[in-house]
């Protein structure tokens, strides 16, 4: 770790957070461009909002994991807090400018104070790719469209190794009733019953005891959230059940219809519909989803959780965990508009994980965090050379103006060989070479780079030169695009 030589401070990033940058950020532009293209095919605008909001905006919304929210000191007498999702943010903002209707997208950074695992993707500073629905619409309509964007998003990231799982708050919360779970006590249950995909039932069932349910209540619990399988597989376990509960029995109405939707969009065997997840946010009023990577299957025994965790944190031993995660929240935006309902969907992709994801499957040493097309080199010497700098600079313009990425070196009598370091380091395809006989008779060289010195290059008028610069790259775009297929 390095030091300042002025001060006695480590020179670091804080913990949970880093600097990106070189061909680190070529896959994080590549990603949001991916993601970005996806949600406006589907419809979506986006907008930005503040990076802190109100403190009280913020409480209440996230359940357990409210005491992750950074608080900011107190300015000018408002208390004000880092923004923890883009969720809430988002339903401030219909209120704000009372919307009745608008699908929209956003991707910004959002703040936890949680215990990073930097390896993992869990940091405190990450970005987060949101596309939700907002509005009055036919039942489960935009919640099919919102998984399909999901899988959709995922697909083009060629995340091949995906499952979202699937489950329904009016569901959950009817089982915990018809269970005997008192309703003050529901969101407690269902931060511990959520995680089950990285704890074994015994841990899970402790958790439940200690927050005052009985052994009975535990057990009968058990009984429903074992269960997984196809939205049609598990309708029916519910069915057989003859769960007594209005509640449950809306949500299983709920996710017949969305059966039939998804089969529509054709995504059906992506998903997973898996009574144990519960999603710890307290917002969330119906369906519920989550998409994780395929990993080990979770732990038999406490036993087994200990030997898999070893020197690291049991709650992230799976992969990286979740990639995405969403559901829909009808009564968020109500609590900022006095009880104005305005029905939401939506989805949030995690930036980071998808990144760490992409990098392990990616040749690092293919990518270039330049995006030069063209170097602009001069060649000669003896006496009266000036190095052709101005002349340079003009040529470089001339490029640029017609959209060609390029560069020169910033030397007025420019070494050939540290030309072609520089061309080398920059990435450029061609170089355009004034040659100090050439040049003046209005000639220029056109020299494909990479080739080895026997390739001389095409010597062109210079009022031909933009032409047939672009003209070759161009071709090189179209074979590089045939050699990728």
């Amino acid at each position: 770790m390095s030091k300042s030589k002025n001060s006695n401070f480590l020179l670091k990033t804080p913990k949970g957070t880093k600097d990106w940058g070189g061909s680190d950020m070529i896959i994080r532009e590549n990603l949001f461009t991916s993601l970005t293209n996806i949600f406006k095919k589907h419809g979506g605008v986006t907008i930005d909002t503040p990076v802190f909001e109100l403190r009280e905006i913020l409480t209440g919304k996230y359940g357990e994991d409210s005491k992750l929210i950074y608080n900011l000191e107190d300015q000018g007498g408002e208390l004000t807090s880092l923004r923890y999702d883009l969720t809430v943010p988002f339903a401030r903002f219909v209120a704000t400018n009372n919307l009745t209707a608008i699908k929209r997208y956003h991707i910004a950074k959002v703040y936890r104070r949680d215990q990073p695992a930097m390896t993992k993707g869990r940091m405190r500073e990450f970005y987060q790719c949101d596309f939700d629905i907002a509005g009055t619409y036919d039942l489960m309509v935009p919640d099919s469209e919102i998984l399909n964007i999901l899988c959709e998003g995922l697909d083009d990231l060629q995340i091949n190794d995906y499952k979202v799982k699937l489950n329904h708050r009016k569901i959950l919360d009817g089982i915990f009733e018809a269970c005997g779970v008192p309703e003050q006590d529901i969101r407690k249950v269902s931060s511990a019953i959520d995680k089950l995909d990285k704890s074994p039932w015994e841990a899970v069932k402790k958790e439940i005891l200690e927050k005052g349910q009985s052994e009975e209540i535990a057990d009968k619990i058990w009984t429903f959230v074992q269960h997984s399988g196809s939205i049609r597989e598990v309708i029916d376990i519910l069915k057989q059940s003859r769960i007594d509960n209005a509640t449950a029995k809306q949500g299983i109405q709920e996710m017949e219809v969305l059966a039939d939707y998804v089969e529509a969009f054709n995504i059906q065997d992506k998903l997973k519909f898996d009574l144990s997840l519960a999603r710890g946010l307290d917002y969330y009023t119906g369906l519920i989803y989550e998409a994780v990577t395929a990993a080990s299957a979770p732990p038999k025994n406490a036993n087994e959780l200990k030997a898999k965790s070893k020197d690291e944190d049991a709650s992230e031993y799976v992969g990286v965990g979740s990639i995405a995660a969403g559901g829909r929240y009808d009564n968020l935006v109500g609590m900022f508009s006095n009880n104005k309902s305005i029905p939401c969907v939506g989805i949030s992709f995690g930036v980071e994980r998808l990144f760490s994801i992409i990098k392990q499957r990616t040749d690092m040493s293919k990518l270039k965090s330049q995006h030069t097309d063209v170097y602009v080199m001069a060649f000669g010497g003896g006496e009266g050379w000036n190095g052709f700098l101005k002349e340079r600079m003009h040529v470089a313009n001339q490029l640029w103006k017609a959209g060609v990425n390029a560069e020169f070196l910033y030397k007025a009598k420019a070494n050939t060989r540290k030309q072609f370091d520089g061309a080398e380091k920059s990435g450029a395809q061609l170089a355009v070479i004034l040659g100090k006989e050439e040049y003046p008779e209005g000639k220029i060289r056109v020299k494909k780079l990479g080739q080895g010195e026997e390739n001389e290059g095409d010597v062109i008028p210079v009022d031909e030169m933009v032409s047939f610069v672009k003209s070759k790259l161009q071709v090189d775009a179209v074979t590089e695009s045939f050699k990728n297929l």
